[in-house]
């Protein structure tokens, strides 16, 4: 079989090289539409449920928000695990697939289910699913530097500018903020003065919250022209919430003000966020979204990045806390490398040793193509190129450099021999 292989071959060389370069091309093609990452994602298929309840302790978040839901999401097909976390004041559901799934019908099927759990859970309690990536999805961090610009401002900017232009690039399945102060007005209550006017926290609350808000009316007509009647309520300033009036006390209004001191703080943290101990800084984490090429949606953002930049205050712009496509590039110069050194080593060789320069053209010609049906396989398969697959490929070009060597060589002996018998018959015949 091999040797009629070769003689079809040898017979068809036009045919031969022609399947070679549809291979190669192949391969190229193969090579773009790869996802390439520097870090081979080994996590499972999963979609995680979060439910936040704050104020609330971790057992009153299992009774009454953890059970019900695993209870219900059990029901979904192709489930092959289901694990859950419940801490002060949230939950965590992690469902767990099976390989075979697909990820965004693994996310609808849940979303659907939760649709019927969430006649279970406490009034005003609403589950929601995580971002679609995986746990190598952050793939890019980065902060603002801003001289002179506190802490709160930076983090405003962030939540309300930064981070929605770059949730726009095709791939990121999120940005999340961190560092900095989450702006909010802080009503300090005095206890005194509430019992004195007998006002509750409830009452308080209630009337802050239906006093920021807008209110439509209907369509008022005068000569000849229609108006839109509204009342406009949204808080801008301090002195709007001072000045809310909570109840009347001998015809007399009492304000927010009268029973409390209003102020603009930051909310409560956990932690800061510090850059290489010179100080805190406000920035953002890129999640990338699940099967997406990562060093392609890095360099959108970058692009991205230089848009949004033209829109900051002044003396406000970007720096790049982390960046994968430094490893991914690193990984694939490597492999770019480490095949032009083997062709070249191999050309040499076999130039020396064997002075023929069509051997060593078979090589060169051989490698390539052996790479392309490589990055043909990762493809077909849906592996995407990472550092362990390069690093496969790096290892696997020495092999076939060997045998490409080994074959090369036992081809030209055995043409050699063959043409020397030739020789040695033609010189015998009278």
């Amino acid at each position: 079989m091999v040797e009629k292989l070769i003689e079809i071959s040898l017979k068809n060389r036009a045919i031969v090289l022609l399947f070679a370069a549809v291979l190669f091309g192949w391969g190229i093609y193969s090579l773009n539409r790869n996802p390439i990452d520097a870090i081979p994602d080994l996590s499972e298929n999963q979609v995680i449920v979060f439910t936040e309840w704050m104020g609330r302790s971790p057992q009153v978040i299992e009774d009454q928000i953890t059970y019900p839901l695993v209870s219900n999401l059990q029901g979904i097909p192709k489930i092959k695990n289901i694990r859950a976390t419940s801490m002060f004041g949230m939950s965590f559901v992690y469902v767990i697939f099976e390989e075979d799934v697909d990820v965004y019908w693994a996310r609808t099927r849940v979303l659907e289910r939760l649709n019927y759990a969430q006649r279970l859970l406490p009034q005003n309690v609403v589950p929601s699913l995580g971002p679609d990536g995986t746990g190598v999805g952050h793939i890019f961090w980065y902060h603002l530097e801003a001289n002179g610009m506190d802490l709160g401002e930076q983090r405003a900017l962030q939540d309300w500018y930064i981070k929605f232009a770059l949730q726009t690039v095709p791939g990121v399945s999120e940005v999340a903020s961190f560092g900095g102060f989450e702006k909010q007005y802080q009503l300090v209550l005095d206890p005194l003065k509430m019992q004195y006017y007998n006002l509750s926290m409830m009452d308080v609350m209630k009337v802050v919250k239906s006093s920021n808000n807008n209110v439509g009316g209907r369509k008022f007509e005068m000569s000849d022209m229609a108006y839109i009647i509204r009342g406009l309520g949204y808080i801008k300033n301090i002195n709007d919430l001072e000045n809310t009036a909570i109840k009347n006390y001998n015809s007399v209004p009492v304000r927010i003000a009268d029973i409390s001191s209003v102020q603009l703080g930051g909310d409560l943290r956990l932690g800061i966020f510090d850059q290489n101990g010179k100080g805190e800084v406000v920035g953002g984490i890129v999640v990338m979204r699940y099967g997406e090429n990562a060093d392609k949606v890095i360099k959108d953002i970058k692009l991205k990045m230089k848009e949004v930049e033209k829109g900051l205050p002044d003396g406000v712009s970007f720096k790049v806390s982390y960046d994968r496509s430094q490893l991914i590039e690193a990984a694939i110069e490597s492999v770019k490398g480490t095949l032009v050194e083997e062709m070249i080593a191999t050309s040499i060789v076999i130039l020396i040793f064997l002075f023929h320069w069509r051997s060593a053209l078979i090589i060169l010609i051989q490698l390539p193509i052996s790479v392309a049906i490589g990055f043909i396989l990762l493809e077909t398969f849906g592996i995407s190129s990472n550092i362990m697959s390069l690093t496969g490929i790096a290892l696997a070009i020495g092999v076939v450099v060997d045998d490409g060597i080994v074959m090369v060589e036992n081809s030209y002996r055995s043409i050699s021999d063959r043409q020397e018998e030739l020789s040695h018959q033609n010189e015998e015949k009278p």
